[in-house]
């Protein structure tokens, strides 16, 4: 796979394709004039619409509080159970595992480097519990593989049996039988048993569908079947027909497309079973169930378009990266401080990388290999420059306990204005000496930084009563950071500026705080500003928000324990988008000036837009599911009453 560090190791992922698009196939209806005892045509030009063969899994549970032992014992009892009935469960241990597994080796390397080893000489490998289980992961697909090919062995045999059926209908339709019901019965049975036969390989069910469809045309032209059993039958089939259309308009408010489009296709299946309805009402009935199924194709069509727009975005991005990372890696470091800082940009670079998501797949190995080689190939030299180095470490050793001692002796003193500067200059030269060996890096800096506090912490205690004007401000910002919070907006967009504005002068005016408090506050205070201005486009999410309590209020019994998965689902989705926001914004710089570079940049700003539109709206659903709980709590107050 693309996404791994050169610390981590881990199993191949199955990836999936968006199914190919597919349209509604026009229905067209042959007319007729009605004769007595003929029944009406069976529509011409439909094509069968291809069944889904899998059964329907319960939902996947939630694996996020199981361990690595209790995702393997997990894996284990799905093993079980039927194979085509298991995929989003196995894919969702093997994703919860991944990430443990992930934690877990950072553990060992993180224990590795306390111990003084080497970045560059670590090699990760699964533990035994991890080779246990993606050991049995294997086993798995490789069962869901034979289950695969024997499902396309059974579509053969019911090809088989199906063109048995048709042979059978043909021979009735020759037939020079005089009784009806001993026909019909005969001609009901083939239709049940036809029914009954699952699926049969795509490439041959247009043919065999039209031959079937066929052969009952001229069965219901010979039998000559009364005007009034026709009406009956065609009644029949015109309420099945209107019940299809209600559920195809239902699914048009279906939220997940994926889910929709395959509702939509068994509804489809159905409708090629049904007959034909009146010649009257069989053009409305039809319009009526193709501009539902087009509303949901277009809405399909234009999701992938999306993806599709989105994965080239994502290319470009991902090409930038590359782009930065060969004028980062062009020219080799001269000093440890400046490999180290390569190598910070590197990982950041890779971060960002992991947060851009997929490209097409035709260009996703190549893109990939091309980046990893560029940080590997760093990676290698990198190794190679520091094993020159040893001895300049060594005399670093040298001069940084010089610098120890120097230190512990100023902290002794008490001419704060020279002392504080002859530390200061120690405090360069320490950052000028460059690095030492690491088995000894944290211990000497230990020292060294011991020193300096010891020195501050007594002048800092000498100049504590200078800082009461600090506190003070302190106390000011903090009042204006709480009128903030609680301040309620009206609808005037303009006055809500206004506020927000005077609010930011306000802030602006007071004074200098305690350095300690200093950046938590401005945060605080510009995470305020910037939740208020996303409420106040709250026209833009209205729609969605009626829409979500629609969904809530028709939960029913199980509300409750949606509420709890929902909420749980969003924290998530917020800690994870507030994430990536942070590491866009942390890494804009990365960016060269340039034509390409203008446009990621212009790219990357959508993204941080959208996320904070969606982080908006997942918080309004938050707030809908907490007043949902507590109005159920209520009315469970009062039934208790």
């Amino acid at each position: 796979m693309e996404e791994t560090t050169p610390l981590q190791t881990a199993p191949a992922v199955d990836e999936t394709t968006p199914a190919v698009e597919t349209t509604p196939v026009a229905e067209e209806m042959i007319e007729t004039t009605p004769v007595v005892e003929e029944p009406a045509p069976i529509a011409e030009n439909e094509t069968p619409v291809a069944e889904d063969a899998a059964p329907a899994e319960e939902a996947t549970p939630d694996y996020s509080a199981l361990d690595r032992e209790g995702l393997l014992s997990a894996l284990e009892q799905l093993m079980t159970e039927e194979v085509q009935q298991i995929k989003g469960r196995a894919q969702a241990i093997r994703t919860r595992f991944n990430e443990l597994n992930h934690e877990a080796q950072k553990a060992v390397f993180e224990a590795f480097l306390a111990d003084g080893g080497n970045k560059d000489d670590y090699q990760a490998q699964n533990d035994t519990l991890a080779e246990k289980f993606y050991a049995l992961y294997d086993r798995y697909r490789a069962r869901r593989q034979q289950y695969l090919e024997q499902l396309e062995e059974q579509k053969k045999k019911n090809l088989e049996a199906k063109q048995a059926l048709i042979e059978e209908l043909r021979t009735l339709v020759d037939s020079d039988e005089e009784q009806m019901r001993t026909v019909m019965d005969r001609f009901n049975d083939i239709q049940e048993r036809w029914k009954a036969i699952g699926d049969v390989p795509r490439d041959q069910m247009n043919d065999l569908w039209q031959n079937y469809h066929f052969q009952i045309e001229q069965f219901f032209a010979k039998l000559k079947i009364n005007r009034e059993l026709r009406a009956l039958d065609q009644k029949r089939n015109l309420d099945q027909k209107i019940s299809l259309c209600e559920k195809a308009e239902e699914l048009i408010m279906e939220p997940s497309v994926t889910k929709a489009f395959k509702g939509l296709q068994e509804l489809r299946a159905q409708w090629k079973e049904i007959g034909p309805v009146p010649v009257e009402q069989n053009e409305e009935i039809w319009q009526r169930f193709q501009g539902a199924a087009n509303q949901i194709d277009e809405r399909r069509k234009e999701y992938y378009e999306q993806r599709k727009e989105e994965f080239n975005n994502n290319l470009l991005a991902k090409q930038a990266l590359i782009d930065k990372a060969a004028e980062l890696t062009a020219e080799q470091p001269q000093s440890v401080r400046q490999w180290n800082d390569v190598t910070t940009a590197l990982d950041e670079m890779l971060k960002v990388w992991k947060t851009i998501g997929p490209v097409p797949r035709e260009v996703n190995e190549e893109i990939w290999t091309k980046f990893k080689g560029m940080i590997d190939r760093h990676y290698a030299e990198k190794k190679e420059y520091f094993s020159t180095i040893r001895d300049e470490q060594e005399q670093n050793y040298q001069k940084k306990v010089e610098l120890c001692l120097k230190a512990e002796a100023i902290a002794q003193r008490e001419d704060w204005k020279k002392a504080t500067e002859e530390l200061l200059q120690l405090q360069q030269e320490w950052k000028e000496i460059g690095a030492v060996s690491r088995k000894v890096s944290e211990k000497i800096w230990q020292r060294f930084r011991s020193a300096c506090d010891q020195f501050f912490a007594k002048k800092g205690e000498f100049f504590k009563e200078r800082r009461t004007s600090e506190n003070e401000n302190l106390a000011k910002k903090e009042t204006i950071l709480g009128e903030l919070k609680t301040h309620i907006f009206g609808d005037d967009r303009e006055e809500n500026l206004n506020v927000i504005k005077d609010f930011q002068r306000r802030w602006a005016e007071v004074g200098f705080v305690p350095a300690a408090d200093k950046d938590r506050l401005q945060k605080d205070f510009r995470s305020e500003i910037n939740r208020i201005f996303e409420q106040l486009k709250i026209s833009a999410r209205e729609a969605e928000e009626t829409a979500y309590r629609e969904r809530l209020h028709n939960i029913g019994g199980d509300a409750k324990r949606f509420v709890n998965s929902e909420k749980q689902e969003l924290h998530e989705k917020i800690e994870k988008l507030r994430s990536d926001l942070s590491l866009w914004e942390n890494n804009l710089g990365f960016l060269a000036s340039s034509k390409q570079a203008d446009l990621l940049k212009q790219e990357f700003e959508k993204k941080m837009q959208n996320a904070r539109q969606q982080i908006a709206l997942m918080q309004a659903k938050l707030r809908i599911l907490n007043e949902a709980e507590k109005e159920e709590k209520n009315e469970e107050k009062k039934d208790a009453e």
